[in-house]
């Protein structure tokens, strides 16, 4: 499958990469062509980047690994054209650090960032998934013991099927992929990344590598 991933952060590099080794063809997306942590990561891996709109129209797939107070813009600049009938990943949350820590989990007229992609893109089929853990384990789930869970929210249920199997590719189990409904609930997944924050800092340095996890009765 061909996959394109915006963003040249530390997530996106991490899930491009990710997506090499279970055998997609992958393309790094960057507000510009010429982005030495694109370039180098293409050189490095044997893959391709380029602008959001090339890697847009590149990928079967399309992955939001930008910031979302930002992620608007990138859509945009990647094109409505380029998204038209795609599957997004948004594994993004809103954040804003004026106030420095804790940030602040923005919404944008009471939507999330998921929500408000869907709406400004329709023809698009956002499923928002892996945003509320380390993205160590969002490649590697078996870094955390036992059957703690991967959100999805979405209004599409092929889109979500695709995105389940790449999730599987990662090493989720199905028993740990957990479908939460439309993409209304996405909302409150990315408000979930304050608490993360909140037990990142009382664990210490080094023990992030934990993640949410329903246990029924």
């Amino acid at each position: 499958m061909r996959i394109a991933v915006l963003g040249t952060g530390e997530v996106g590099r991490r899930l491009a990469s990710r997506f090499v080794e279970t055998g997609h063809e992958v393309m790094l997306g960057s507000r510009t062509a010429d982005n030495p942590k694109a370039t180098a990561w293409a050189a490095e891996s044997g893959s391709a980047h380029g602008t959001f709109a090339g890697a847009a129209a590149f990928g079967e797939v399309v992955v939001n690994a930008t910031g979302g107070m930002v992620s608007q813009a990138a859509l945009d600049a990647a094109g409505a054209a380029n998204l038209a009938g795609k599957v997004l990943i948004d594994v993004s949350n809103p954040l804003e650090f004026s106030e420095r820590f804790p940030p602040k989990v923005v919404t944008f007229d009471g939507l999330g960032v998921a929500e408000v992609l869907q709406r400004r893109f329709p023809d698009m089929r956002v499923v928002k998934t892996l945003n509320t853990m380390d993205n160590t384990v969002m490649v590697r789930p078996d870094r955390v013991p036992g059957d703690h869970n991967v959100f999805l929210s979405g209004e599409d249920a092929d889109a979500k099927a695709v995105v389940a199997g790449l999730l599987r590719d990662f090493g989720w189990r199905d028993a740990q992929i957990m479908d939460l409904g439309g993409i209304e609930t996405s909302r409150a997944v990315e408000q979930l990344v304050i608490l993360w924050l909140h037990v990142n800092t009382a664990l210490g340095p080094g023990q992030n590598t934990f993640n949410y996890s329903v246990l029924r009765g």
